[in-house]
């Protein structure tokens, strides 16, 4: 355990380095061009970094939590994204009762079946019992306007906002070769490439950008970013394989999977906002938008990493 936390220790050392960075290049920006804080690109860099510094705080307190730490502040993050969807959604008076199982039952069993380890529970609660027995509670009220619309939607929030999110704590159950009491650093490694993908590929667009990837869902992904930003995010994660029980080709292969996830994962619930006509999930994270905006990537991308993890490394 002492070398997991020193380990961990390196990674929140090297992010709160980047920040401190950061935050010196966005201050001297404001200082010399945004003064009076008229320039909104800069104001909203600024932004943005002030809100990484709060979330990664966070994300290393949970971490050093161990289970406990982590499953609580992702079941928050939960209850926060599935508040953010379906306050989106056709939901009527009549799922007044899905509504308060989605929050006050679904999302704690979700959450505790995996702060108990238990795989056969967890992998099946939302995607079976839930999607079979959650619509009869809204049928029973006999409403039947929008009834398939109101259904998927509460669904599919449920499985974007919990079950897929719920499979980043639930690294922590997983039993590796040669990787007892280290599981922590997988949920690291996860989410390093990941925000790092996003990141780098916002900085490959405005490097050398030209060719809009998909501008009817978001206008600001090229294909130049997209190569640059996951090619180097491959390359991290390459360089980060001792934090896992991958080797180095295995890492960047498994950088490369989840890369690719978050990005996809990234344009679907870019579509999804554009269906809605809005710019933003929430505003709770200032510069970011809300708690969706933040987690879109990386619930593509961990159950797919969980289940490759699980399947080909798992005692």
């Amino acid at each position: 355990m002492q070398n997991v936390d020193f380990d961990l220790l390196k990674i929140i050392l090297a992010a709160g380095s980047i920040l401190v960075l950061a935050s010196i290049v966005g201050s001297v920006l404001a200082w010399r061009y945004s003064p009076d804080g008229t320039n909104a690109t800069i104001e909203n860099l600024n932004d943005r970094i002030r809100s990484w510094w709060i979330m990664v705080l966070f994300l290393s307190l949970a971490m050093l939590g161990g289970r406990t730490g982590v499953s609580l502040l992702f079941m928050i993050c939960s209850f926060a994204a599935l508040r953010e969807f379906l306050t989106l959604t056709n939901a009527a008076r009549a799922d007044h009762w899905s509504l308060v199982a989605a929050f006050f039952v679904v999302l704690p069993i979700q959450y505790y079946t995996i702060w108990i380890g238990w795989y056969g529970l967890f992998s099946i609660f939302i995607p079976v019992y839930v999607f079979l027995l959650l619509p009869i509670v809204s049928a029973l009220r006999g409403e039947t306007r929008n009834y398939l619309i109101r259904v998927a939607e509460v669904q599919w929030a449920l499985m974007i906002c919990v079950f897929c999110a719920s499979h980043v704590p639930a690294l922590l159950s997983l039993h590796l070769r040669n990787f007892e009491g280290r599981n922590v650093l997988l949920i690291a490694f996860l989410v390093v490439v990941v925000q790092l993908s996003d990141v780098l590929q916002y900085v490959w667009g405005k490097l050398i950008g030209k060719h809009k990837i998909a501008p009817n869902l978001s206008p600001s992904k090229t294909v130049e970013g997209f190569i640059g930003g996951s090619l180097s995010a491959t390359a991290v994660g390459a360089a980060l394989w001792w934090m896992t029980p991958f080797t180095i080709l295995e890492a960047a292969l498994m950088a490369f999977i989840i890369t690719l996830l978050g990005f996809f994962g990234g344009l679907v619930m870019s579509a999804i906002k554009r269906d809605r006509g809005i710019k933003d999930w929430g505003h709770a994270i200032a510069g970011h938008g809300g708690f969706i905006d933040r987690l879109d990537s990386v619930v593509f991308s961990a159950p797919i990493f969980f289940h490759l993890t699980r399947y080909f490394w798992s005692v």
